[in-house]
């Protein structure tokens, strides 16, 4: 019976201890691990919660704060909005800094850590909430950064980078695009420089989905679309480099920018905007895009000026056939060796049957009709690479008068709406004409070994029945 006792006592001894170790113990090691890992971070608060920034350094203050959908503009030491994506990665930077304490609890001695006189100050706000941070020399590794909290007056050497938080100006948080629109939404494009005009605009004939761009003047005429969102594209990303802000630097400046080397003119969204391309002197290296009056110069990089200089050439369609692959309903063929004519069985047909191709001549003989599709889309998206005269001029020095290939495109309608001649080869050139495009040009001469005889064209069961003539 003695024994009982004794059991159920050390029972319960042990139920104390195991008790006292998950409600005292544990927790208390729970909260040890936790203020361990809060002391680590830099910043008391989440990058969601902060609603302000605050920078000091030699080059002045700069005062951030957030405005809407999430973006940041600059309050002091002017008002403008800032460049968001450049604030989001100071504040990341810091919301994700880590620092370990260095020597004692409180830091007496700061000039050995370049903590006396601080390089930058940073008061960040979130809420309620603030705390300043002191930046100082660079530590042991060049991607570290002592630094002081003001809260708490300790040491922290920090996996701050310099080059996130040096040397920062108020330009380097500036929004920098010089024109603010989404080049998917542009409708209309106007460019003027001395003495070319060229308006483009975009069309949705055949649907919202596929809308082309088209060239309204000083020609009517198609389009490349490559070419066309590619200016759009450095159009929406020309960024300043530097700003002259409204005042004598500015008044001085606007007296030298007399003629523009470019007008640009775009309308998105339901907004136009404009922007004139300044180069006074071009010895000097200098740039400039103007907007409106009172608002600021920016400088730019001067080869932004030739990337969004196009002449007419660059922006239209230059495929020389004349005729889109889809609208061909028969291709006659021409080389100095055969001709034949291609005809597109599926066009004008109401049941939706895609027939295919079939040649005029033999309509029963079976083709290969991968090989016939990608033959006539290789004759339809041919596209001139240089330009030799503006208009058709003598053929005969180009090799144009006695042909090397004439491919003739009609229409379902039985006109013939598109025509493509290709004469003399020069290097990995040749020299071609086409209804596409009014005078000579050189295309790229692989199409003259592309061009398959008719033979080449039936399907291979055909060609093993001996049926080819």
């Amino acid at each position: 019976m003695k024994g009982h006792w004794l059991t159920l006592l050390m029972a319960v001894v042990l139920a104390g201890l195991g008790a006292y170790v998950y409600f005292v113990e544990l927790p208390a090691e729970r909260t040890q691990t936790l203020t361990e890992t809060q002391a680590k971070k830099i910043l008391p608060f989440e990058g969601r919660d902060i609603t302000g920034l605050t920078l000091r350094s030699e080059a002045g203050e700069i005062v951030l704060a957030p405005g809407e959908n999430r973006t940041w503009k600059i309050a002091a030491p002017l008002q403008t909005d800032a460049d968001s994506r450049e604030v989001d990665s100071l504040l990341r930077a810091l919301v994700l800094g880590k620092g370990s304490r260095v020597g004692e609890e409180q830091a007496t001695a700061l000039a050995p850590f370049g903590l006396e006189k601080p390089s930058v100050v940073l008061t960040v706000t979130g809420g309620s909430h603030q705390e300043t941070l002191s930046l100082g020399d660079s530590g042991p590794l060049s991607s570290t950064l002592y630094a002081m909290r003001a809260s708490d007056r300790k040491i922290l050497l920090t996996d701050l980078a310099p080059k996130d938080f040096l040397n920062k100006t108020v330009s380097t948080f500036r929004k920098k695009e010089v024109l603010r629109f989404d080049q998917t939404q542009a409708e209309r494009l106007r460019l003027t420089y001395p003495p070319t005009e060229i308006v483009l605009y975009r069309t949705n004939e055949t649907g919202e989905k596929d809308k082309k761009w088209k060239i309204r003047f000083p020609v009517e005429a198609g389009a490349d679309q490559t070419a066309v969102r590619t200016l759009l594209m450095k159009l929406e990303d020309l960024k300043a480099l530097g700003f002259v802000d409204p005042g004598p630097e500015h008044a001085s400046l606007a007296k030298r920018l007399l003629k523009p080397e470019a007008k640009i003119t775009v309308y998105a969204a339901g907004v136009e905007q404009m922007v004139k391309l300044y180069l006074p002197d071009p010895a000097s290296g200098e740039a400039y895009a103007v907007t409106a009056p009172d608002s600021p110069i920016y400088r730019i990089n001067p080869t932004a000026i030739k990337n969004l200089t196009k002449e007419l050439f660059a922006l239209q369609d230059k495929r020389l056939l004349g005729m889109n692959r889809d609208e061909i309903a028969r291709l006659s063929v021409k080389t100095r060796e055969e001709q034949y004519v291609l005809v597109n069985q599926s066009q004008g047909q109401s049941d939706g049957q895609n027939k295919g191709w079939a040649i005029e001549d033999q309509p029963n003989q079976k083709l290969d009709q991968q090989a016939v599709d990608l033959f006539v889309s290789r004759v339809a998206e041919l596209p001139a690479e240089l330009r030799v005269v503006k208009q058709t001029g003598p053929l005969a020095p180009y090799g144009l008068a006695s042909p090397a290939a004439e491919f003739r495109a009609t229409g379902k309608d039985g006109q013939v709406r598109g025509r493509l001649v290709l004469g003399t080869r020069v290097g990995g050139l040749v020299y071609a004409t086409g209804q596409g495009l009014p005078g000579i040009y050189q295309a790229r001469s692989d199409i003259l070994t592309q061009i398959p005889a008719k033979r080449d064209l039936l399907a291979k069961t055909a060609q093993a029945g001996g049926t080819a003539p």
